[in-house]
């Protein structure tokens, strides 16, 4: 069963992008949601970012070079927390004007590429991943059930 938002899971969202096309935190907090079963409390972060620090994170942490749409940090790669706080189940860092770039460039809708974005870097952090054909398919099926269930299309449909 997927949690609410408010519930057991709590998305801390940060704005550090001058976008403009960026949703509502309230969007995004229930599009990561979506993606994540929880029974007990945890906290995520959700941090939207331009591509200076993108490219950045995507150097340090994934040796990657430039920016790219979303990196996922499960929580050995966050800070610890405190005794009294929530578990940590990780960090879900988006750039903005990739994700923007990549939905015109792909002919798709601003919005649905949004939510394709928080719930594919949710299902990471969920332990999904697509370096292996099998489990790509996987993760993809996963995506497509969970977007269906949002009101969005098949992210992986070529827009006509």
């Amino acid at each position: 069963m997927a949690i609410e938002p408010g519930s057991a899971l709590d998305v801390v969202v940060q704005i550090a992008s001058a976008s403009e096309s960026v949703p509502a935190s309230a969007s995004l907090q229930a599009w990561v949601a979506s993606a994540l079963e929880r029974e007990t409390a945890a906290t995520l972060t959700l941090r939207v970012v331009d591509e200076a620090e993108s490219s950045e994170l995507n150097r340090r942490y994934r040796a990657g070079s430039g920016p790219t749409n979303v990196l996922s940090f499960p929580p050995g790669d966050s800070f610890p927390t405190a005794g009294d706080e929530l578990p940590m189940l990780g960090d879900i860092v988006i750039c903005a004007p990739v994700l923007e770039r990549e939905a015109a460039d792909q002919g798709k809708a601003l919005e649905a590429h949004w939510a394709h974005i928080c719930v594919h870097g949710a299902l990471h952090l969920a332990g999904f991943d697509h370096e292996a054909e099998a489990a790509a398919e996987v993760m993809e099926a996963r995506e497509v059930e969970i977007l269906r269930s949002l009101g969005f299309p098949d992210p992986y449909i070529a827009a006509g």
